[in-house]
């Protein structure tokens, strides 16, 4: 694909509306070039934003009250209607004319604050569908971690290091990230450890590990946190099973096309490691 295409296209990468074709090709030309990937991040993050509840309002709690009084005001007959019936019996043809401009008036009056309620309900409700329509922060994360997946499944791009000796995986990531990922072998589990690389998601650099179970790599994404522990979440996109949780100060995010239950073994081993090395 070519960089004005993409560029072009990247907005609707962003808002998840490219069928599954020119996604794959965005997320290819994604990984080597390094304008089009600060403006995925910044698009990312803009649209994040836009899911600021400060960006959108409710209807005062009194407006109805409001509308109902103005209304039933301008129905209420005028102070001075018993005098003007007097002068009206003598002459009621003036009489009805008056009456009827009046009530056409009244009338018209009535349907434009009714109009201009119905346009405020409308608004209120439009806002609401459209908060509802975006995507939350997490599935926005999602939707960057198997996007992170399946561009390391091409050629040449699974890992920066390849090695199955965690000595020599977790020393490489020294100078390059701002933290230190905890490295863990499970091959004796049968998750056989083969590398490492640099990656980016949650607009900030991570450290993936990529492990294999007969053949499936399995990418484990780690960077850290202020939040607390949690236990793990999993779920499915795409035909891709994820599993994320929070631990000692260090989020997790694991993606694979390895069967749910094979998914779930590496959560358990890997953590079970990982708290005995704490």
């Amino acid at each position: 694909m070519e960089h004005q295409q993409a560029r072009e296209l990247l907005p609707a990468y962003v808002d998840q509306e490219l069928g599954l074709g020119e996604a794959i090709q965005i997320e290819r030309h994604l990984n080597d070039c390094a304008e089009c990937q600060q403006d995925y991040a910044q698009q990312s993050q803009l649209s994040s934003q836009l899911k600021n509840p400060a960006f959108y309002f409710e209807a005062p709690a009194d407006l109805a009250q409001r509308i109902n009084a103005a209304l039933l005001k301008e129905r209420a007959t005028p102070a001075s209607a018993s005098a003007s019936s007097t002068a009206a019996a003598a002459r009621p043809r003036r009489w009805y004319t008056n009456w009827q401009r009046n009530w056409q008036r009244n009338w018209q009056r009535n349907w434009l604050n009714v109009g201009a309620l119905l346009t405020t309900l409308l608004a209120v409700f439009w806002s609401v569908g459209m908060y509802l329509t975006l995507p939350t922060s997490q599935d926005q994360l999602a939707n960057e971690v198997v996007a992170s997946h399946v561009r390391s499944l091409q050629v040449d791009h699974l890992s920066d290091v390849v090695s199955s000796d965690h000595h020599t995986v977790k020393p490489w990531f020294n100078g390059k990230l701002n933290f230190s990922p905890p490295v863990v072998e499970l091959a004796t589990q049968g998750y056989p450890l083969i590398g490492g690389r640099l990656d980016y998601l949650d607009g900030q650099p991570v450290a993936a590990l990529i492990y294999h179970r007969q053949l499936h790599p399995i990418n484990l994404y780690i960077w850290p946190t202020s939040s607390g522990d949690t236990t793990p979440m999993t779920e499915s996109r795409r035909g891709y099973h994820l599993a994320h949780w929070t631990t000692g100060g260090m989020t997790y995010w694991v993606a694979s096309d390895v069967a749910a239950t094979e998914l779930a073994s590496f959560v358990t081993l890997l953590r079970a490691e990982l708290n005995q090395n704490e």
